[in-house]
């Protein structure tokens, strides 16, 4: 599971052996963006919760 979020953030060389293909390349960018949209609404949640009073 790591190894396949490090390739989504470009951390990590792509497996040359991977099947490659237009739907596939959609599939992983959309992957990516809702993976760094998670990321972004994390980090608004631990700002908002430090910074409440």
């Amino acid at each position: 599971m790591w190894n396949q979020i490090l390739r989504y953030l470009y951390l990590r060389k792509r497996d040359p052996n991977a099947p490659k293909g237009i739907d596939l390349s959609f599939m992983h960018g959309m992957n990516r963006i809702s993976l760094f949209m998670f990321l972004v609404g994390i980090v608004v949640m631990i700002v908002r919760l430090f910074t409440r009073h």
